[in-house]
């Protein structure tokens, strides 16, 4: 198949680390298993079928009192095909392909931002299945 879309570019929209104080960096260090990363996928048309996707990500714990937030929205310019004038098929793209395309990029861009924020070797190990989670939200 080949791809009704085509990626700009890609960069870093906005980008958060927030440690209020020593405590929350010990705490966040020494309880980093209880934090979770959670995404969120938007989009918006520019013109003329160029659209910007949006994907969140999210790393934290909501349940500790003191806690250290990082997130990271990274952001692909990407021109659908003329073909593609379904509003399935283009949600499908949006939703599926093109994360599917930059997450592992992201992932590693994430991950070296959090390292350096000095949570040490942290690893997410887990593989998003962007076409599990559109079916899964039908």
């Amino acid at each position: 198949m080949t791809e009704k879309y085509k990626i700009l570019t890609e960069f870093v929209k906005d980008i958060s680390c927030e440690t209020p104080d020593v405590e929350s960096f010990l705490e966040t260090k020494e309880n980093i298993s209880k934090y979770n990363l959670s995404i969120d996928i938007n989009s918006k048309p520019i013109k003329n079928k160029i659209i910007e996707v949006n994907i969140l990500l999210k790393f934290r714990d909501v349940s500790e009192k003191k806690k250290s937030h990082y997130e990271i929205t990274y952001s692909a310019i990407t021109r659908l095909e003329d073909s593609v004038k379904d509003k399935k098929e283009m949600e499908k793209i949006v939703l599926i392909s093109i994360p599917s395309e930059i997450f592992p990029r992201l992932k590693n861009l994430f991950i070296s931002i959090l390292k350096n924020s000095g949570l040490g070797n942290i690893k997410f190990d887990t593989q998003i299945d962007f076409e599990k989670l559109y079916n899964e939200r039908l």
